[in-house]
């Protein structure tokens, strides 16, 4: 996990807010520059329009990135105390724009707002072991229609990598494996692939799409 994900995980932009702190529109991005450490070093950050957090420092003596401060356990004192005031720089942007969120990716976070507004169901964490696995369960039956789950991208996509978020939903065995030809639909993760799909939330399925996936999934948790 680099600076940036670790600083900002499970925390989510609040759009309104960046343009106030100073970063500027371009291109449905929003972008902020700031220079620190005697003006020796620029830190440009960047939010996209889904809330993912990009960030790099400049050695502006040579005006290239400056990644010795990547590199873990392999920084002596210099290089320590960029990395230092950089973070500092990042956590007070975290601060003073960003709010605590369930889940470490927009669209998860997005998709949970929706839930709470219609069914009035918040996520629970259940399991020391896996903290990043929120369910959604019916209070009227304790039945759950959804779970979030962490999980590298290879146990759904070969041949990839990195940490992602997918839901895992029920639907009628059919209307699996009618999704399940098209794309950005995967045979359901750790749980009964008959009854159960996932979804990779990054954004390949609208927050629509989901919702309206959620619904059929929450029709089996209420009472006959």
């Amino acid at each position: 996990m680099n600076i940036e994900d670790k600083i900002f995980n499970r925390f989510s932009p609040e759009l309104n807010k960046l343009e106030k702190y100073g970063f500027k529109k371009k291109n449905n991005n929003f972008i902020i520059e700031k220079k620190f450490k005697d003006n020796l070093f620029k830190a440009v950050i960047q939010v996209n329009k889904n809330g993912h957090i990009k960030g790099k420092v400049i050695d502006l003596e040579n005006n290239e990135e400056f990644l010795p401060i990547r590199i873990e356990n392999n920084q002596g004192a210099f290089v320590g105390e960029v990395k230092a005031e950089y973070e500092i720089i990042l956590k007070d942007i975290r601060d003073n724009c960003f709010s605590k969120s369930y889940f470490i990716y927009p669209q998860s976070n997005r998709i949970t707002n929706l839930i709470i507004k219609k069914y009035r169901n918040k996520p629970e964490f259940l399991w020391d072991k896996f903290q990043g696995t929120g369910i959604f369960r019916n209070p009227d039956t304790q039945k759950w229609y959804l779970a979030v789950l962490d999980v590298d991208r290879g146990k759904l996509q070969k041949n990839k990598k990195g940490k992602i978020e997918v839901a895992n939903l029920k639907l009628a065995p059919e209307k699996i494996e009618n999704l399940l030809t098209q794309k950005h639909f995967y045979p359901a993760y750790h749980m009964n692939k008959k009854y159960r799909i996932s979804i990779i939330l990054d954004d390949s399925v609208s927050d629509d799409k989901i919702m309206e996936l959620i619904e059929e999934s929450h029709s089996y948790t209420v009472h006959k």
